[in-house]
């Protein structure tokens, strides 16, 4: 998917495994603290997520990797999506409503029946982009991997227009 504005949306490929690494290395440092969890999907992104039946996305502007997304299977057939990041110099334009219509679409192509999250409050915008595509807050789940969460999220598939 190419907007004709030079942003490219992609899927996994090993060539951009440290991308997504590095994307997401940045912000997590800048925030807050790297978690065990955190590095072995960063560290291993093809076998904790695309061999599982997920898929990482990335939005490219001009051969550069500007952002990226993935997105996790459950075995009751919803996804997490997870592990969005933006590059600094890339931000402020829409590079994230990108990633966000290319998950929605992923999971609607598929059937999920719903796409949720885990997040931190402290991410405003990244809160505000997710209620944008109509995501709701529902119950924190108790056994989050991630000490840094302190919100859920969901959407409901079924009938939803991106």
């Amino acid at each position: 998917m190419d907007d004709g504005q030079g942003v490219k949306v992609i899927t996994f490929d090993d060539a951009y495994a440290a991308d997504f690494a590095r994307l997401n290395y940045e912000w997590i440092e800048k925030y807050f603290v790297v978690e065990d969890h955190d590095r072995e999907m960063l560290d291993h992104p093809r076998e904790y997520i695309v061999d599982k039946g997920g898929e990482i996305f990335f939005a490219m502007v001009g051969g550069i990797a500007a952002g990226t997304v993935a997105m996790i299977k459950f075995p009751d057939g919803s996804f997490e999506l997870a592990k969005m990041g933006v590059a600094p110099e890339f931000r402020g334009r829409g590079i994230a409503n990108y990633l966000m219509k290319a998950c929605i679409d992923f999971a609607k192509a598929i059937g999920s029946p719903k796409v949720f999250l885990e997040s931190s409050r402290k991410l405003s915008p990244a809160i505000a982009l997710y209620r944008k595509f109509g995501f709701e807050e529902t119950e924190l789940d108790k056994n989050t991997p991630y000490a840094r969460c302190d919100i859920r999220m969901e959407l409901a598939i079924k009938g939803v227009d991106v």
